[in-house]
């Protein structure tokens, strides 16, 4: 086959792309520059996609004798990924870039690419597996080391891009093992740190980046029942689940912490209060896509006529809500409503609802991915989380 890997400069790239090699594909090493000023170096472990990563992903290419191109994806990047960001916070949500970032460069923009030039498959070093099943379908799956595992922030595949997708590493036991393989081979890279932060907000200071992006208005900070306990700079600089930083001058009554439980764009509040009040007792997502085929329930209830057919369809799911989050089990509720957006008023949209059996914090904006054991069914945008046991949003939770 005629492969095209993505090379990030990291070392799970690397491997990957080699792995690809030793199978005896065709490979060409791609580098994707996502910013026109990329910084010059990286600061240990922060940003990814500087000036060095590409350098890196160049001489892996060489090691491997492979041909290495750098794709300029930075307009695309900015408008799909930095801008929704900023969008998203403007309007007191919390996004994940990496998400939108493989859901609208890597295997939208790059494997449309890929494609279009004759390319079969895109390779990345993601820890993930994709497993074709009776029926012939692909099914994106965790992978085998599920500390490593990437299929949460891969929920966003649809089945056409599984189709072109090729994890390598998606069997490896550990990051351990990758690592031994890459000095194995020589790389360069084999001791480089993984990138955990924002990869366009290098160090690592998202309020401080947010303010010189979005115009901040000083407004008030209270408790559920309406009590204002503080000010804050600007409510979208805060998140749910927020401790630090509130600076309130009202102690609580049983004096233990506060942490936001909401941001509220309109009137330009943040509502805090007790860690008790941040367990989730249900969630509703939109925009929702699957990964692969749908499930036998989804699949028949989307294929009624939504005035006609069924009202909702049920079916038993683990979701999970961060990268690094737990699974949690669940019951999802696929239902049509009216869509209220501006831009689409009078449309019908899929609407997803997981009542979650054990509480913990959701902040709007983030992913909430969908699984029936090891396998990820799809994924939606969070609108809306909350708790029965708050006061001011038992009449309106119903």
């Amino acid at each position: 086959m005629k492969i095209l890997a993505a090379m990030s400069g990291g070392v799970d790239s690397a491997v990957a792309a080699a792995r690809a090699v030793d199978a005896g594909h065709e490979v060409v090493g791609v580098h994707l520059a996502l910013s026109r000023m990329p910084g010059t170096l990286r600061t240990g472990s922060r940003g990814c996609c500087t000036l060095e990563d590409s350098m890196d992903a160049r001489r892996v290419c060489a090691q491997l004798g492979i041909p290495f191109f750098v794709w300029d994806f930075s307009e695309r990047f900015k408008e799909d990924v930095v801008d929704d960001f900023i969008a998203e916070y403007e309007a007191g949500r919390t996004p994940n870039p990496c998400m939108r970032c493989n859901e609208k460069i890597k295997f939208a923009a790059l494997l449309e690419k890929a494609v279009s030039l004759g390319f079969d498959a895109v390779v990345t070093g993601h820890y993930a597996r994709v497993i074709t099943n009776d029926d012939g379908n692909r099914e994106l799956h965790r992978a085998a080391d599920w500390a490593k595992d990437q299929s949460y922030v891969l929920g966003v595949l649809t089945h056409e891009q599984l189709k072109h997708a090729w994890f390598p590493l998606a069997t490896t036991p550990s990051k351990a093992e990758v690592r031994e393989e890459a000095a194995r081979r020589g790389f360069s890279v084999a001791k480089k740190p993984d990138s955990y932060d924002i990869c366009f907000i290098p160090e690592g200071d998202t309020r401080a980046w947010l303010g010189e992006h979005i115009q901040m208005r000083p407004g008030l900070i209270k408790d559920t029942s309406g009590t204002v306990l503080g000010e804050h700079p600007g409510a979208q600089a805060y998140t749910v689940g927020q401790r630090k930083g509130l600076a309130l001058g009202t102690p609580a009554p049983d004096g233990k912490p506060r942490f936001v439980l909401e941001i509220r764009p309109k009137t330009n509040e943040v509502i805090v209060g007790s860690r008790e009040l941040l367990a989730v007792d249900e969630i509703r997502g939109i925009r929702a896509t699957w990964a692969g085929v749908p499930v036998a329930e989804a699949a028949e209830f989307m294929r009624q006529d939504p005035k006609l057919g069924a009202s909702s369809a049920t079916f038993e799911v683990t979701a999970q809500v961060r990268a690094h989050a737990d699974p949690v089990r669940g019951t999802a509720h696929l239902q049509w409503v009216e869509n209220t957006d501006e831009n689409t008023e009078g449309q019908l949209r899929l609407e997803t609802v997981v009542r979650l059996k054990d509480g913990l914090s959701v902040a709007p904006g983030q992913t909430m991915v969908l699984y029936q054991g090891t396998r990820v069914l799809g994924q939606s945008t969070i609108a809306r989380a909350y708790s029965l046991a708050r006061e001011d949003i038992r009449q309106t939770a119903a």
